[in-house]
């Protein structure tokens, strides 16, 4: 419509500072010191709502960071459409890696550098905007509900007491995500998958305190390097997961999807340069989007223990410790696989150290129907403003809470995101394009038009 389109246009700087201006909040969820950052977050998250013409928006606390929930009921008869997203961000560490700094956010190259600019407040925030647009231009052809929670980051540990107290705060027709990536701003896809995960921290533990290594060297076991061997063990020479079990589950993905995924555009030469690779790595007998889209995955996420500080310690440690994550495909369980993957790790300790495993948070894998409607009225809205039809593609990532969501409230899911795989999501020098972010609040409007049947999706 004109009127969107006009009203983004004469508004479009003031959309860019209202975002800057949410990037400079340290909402990182994973660190106590920043609680406070988390509720200022959360209140101006809510402030934002209310001033894009959401008729109520409330924090609800949790035993952990607010829910932010807020909503424009126009009509009941009217299909609703409910939006996630999430307000905390990754931790920015290593500091010393960013070109600026993670929450004084610049424009450079005509691309945002920020913490959470893609992941997720620059993605959540173009909702936020799409309905002051429909809003101001008396044009919402939905009611909408927006649910921005604080703790996505950290495996969503409290959304789903919420949502189970909540249905009928959030019932809705369908559930509207942008928390993912296209494949190209030229070649435009739509997410129709989720990989679960499961992550866990260990410790492995040798002797009661630090040693000496030339004293006690080759007498006492050392953590470190007997949790080397163990995490080394976990993969075999065809880089397959060797933790008994792991596959059971796993969907065998039929020749035609992959047929399927074969067509999409995959430049590896760009891919590994961007990278700054030499070569790829990852299981024998798949293809790089395969491997990172179809297949479970098991990787180490952090290593620690002994002296890591400057100049040299001779020391034989007390501890090691390491963090571990696996991405899951549609049919295996999350707390299976943890529990598979803590009890291996038990079995090949050996008896020289102890160790102890947990589980820090985890989540279920999510397909997307492709005849839904939901699916049908955003590839017909990326159509409208793109010009071309979206690829369907299955994300490598994992939105935890995604399952749970349509256990309880019934509906389906749609994942329409706007970010890149370059982003650089969860590493220094997160970005978003100034492009992806006006595209993205330009294409929204058309989704709730197309949902609620106007636009023939």
């Amino acid at each position: 419509m004109n009127a969107w389109k006009e009203y983004q246009e004469k508004n479009k700087d003031r959309f860019l500072q209202e975002l800057l201006e949410l990037l400079k909040i340290p909402s990182v969820s994973a660190r106590s010191e920043h609680r406070n950052d988390m509720v200022k977050c959360a209140e101006a998250v809510r402030d934002h709502l209310l001033a894009a013409g959401a008729t109520s928006a409330t924090l609800y606390p949790t035993e952990g960071h607010p829910v932010v929930y807020g909503e424009r009921i126009t009509d009941p008869s009217k299909p609703t459409v409910l939006v996630y997203g999430h307000y905390d961000v990754q931790p920015a560490d290593p500091l010393e890696l960013w070109n600026s700094g993670p929450f004084e956010p610049v424009i450079k190259d005509g691309k945002i550098f920020a913490r959470g600019a893609c992941d997720d407040k620059g993605q959540f925030f173009m909702h936020v905007k799409a309905l002051e647009m429909m809003v101001k231009t008396d044009s919402l052809p939905t009611n909408i509900k927006f649910l921005i929670e604080g703790e996505e980051e950290v495996g969503s540990p409290n959304l789903a007491t919420f949502v189970k107290a909540n249905k009928s705060l959030l019932a809705a027709d369908v559930i509207l995500i942008s928390d993912t990536a296209m494949i190209s701003m030229d070649i435009p896809s739509l997410d129709i998958g989720v990989r679960g995960l499961s992550y866990i921290e260990v410790e492995v533990t040798g002797p009661n305190r630090d040693l000496h290594s030339g004293v006690y060297g080759g007498a006492v076991g050392n953590p470190i390097t007997i949790l080397a061997k163990m995490i080394a063990s976990l993969h075999d020479e065809n880089n397959r997961v060797t933790v008994p079990g792991f596959y059971d589950d796993v969907v065998v993905v039929s020749a035609g999807e992959r047929k399927l995924m074969a067509e999409a555009p995959f430049d590896e030469q760009e891919y590994k340069k961007d990278l700054g690779v030499k070569a790829l790595w990852g299981e024998k007998g798949y293809t790089t989007n395969e491997r990172t889209g179809i297949r479970p995955t098991l990787e180490l996420n952090g290593i620690w223990g002994g002296y890591t500080g400057e100049g040299a310690k001779t020391v034989l440690p007390s501890k090691a410790f390491a963090k571990i994550s696996c991405r899951l495909v549609p049919n295996q369980n999350s707390e299976k696989i943890t529990k598979l993957l803590i009890d291996h790790l038990h079995s090949i300790a050996p008896e020289s150290v102890t160790l102890k495993a947990e589980l820090h948070h985890g989540g279920e894998p999510y397909m997307t129907p492709i005849d839904s409607d939901g699916y049908r009225a955003a590839a017909k809205a990326i159509e409208t403003t793109f010009g071309k039809t979206p690829i369907p593609v299955r994300g490598g990532g994992s939105i935890p809470i995604c399952s749970l969501f349509e256990q309880e409230l019934g509906v389906k899911i749609v994942f329409m995101g706007f970010g890149l795989d370059s982003d650089n999501l969860h590493s220094p020098n997160e970005k978003y394009e100034l492009f992806n972010y006006y595209k993205g609040i330009e294409t929204i409007p058309y989704f709730h038009q197309n949902f609620a049947g106007n636009g023939k999706a």
